[in-house]
């Protein structure tokens, strides 16, 4: 088994808060984890997902075309 940290030890590397991490595990945004009892582990090199739209597609969506920058 790699090596695997817990999610408080993951929320303290990575700026967040252990229930967001869970909230993750559970709509299965982080499959790498694996729980161990009652403990949820993950390895220490997970990177964090970010599902932020960063296109730009929808900037300015409540804009009427009519109107202008």
């Amino acid at each position: 088994m790699p090596d695997l940290i817990t999610i408080a030890e993951y929320a303290s590397r990575h700026g967040l808060q252990p229930d967001a991490i869970r909230q993750r595990i559970h709509r299965g945004a982080l499959p790498e984890a694996v729980k161990l009892g009652r403990d949820w582990l993950i390895p220490p090199d997970t990177p964090w997902p970010d599902r932020r739209v960063k296109s730009g597609r929808y900037r300015n969506w409540r804009r009427k075309p009519d109107q202008e920058e």
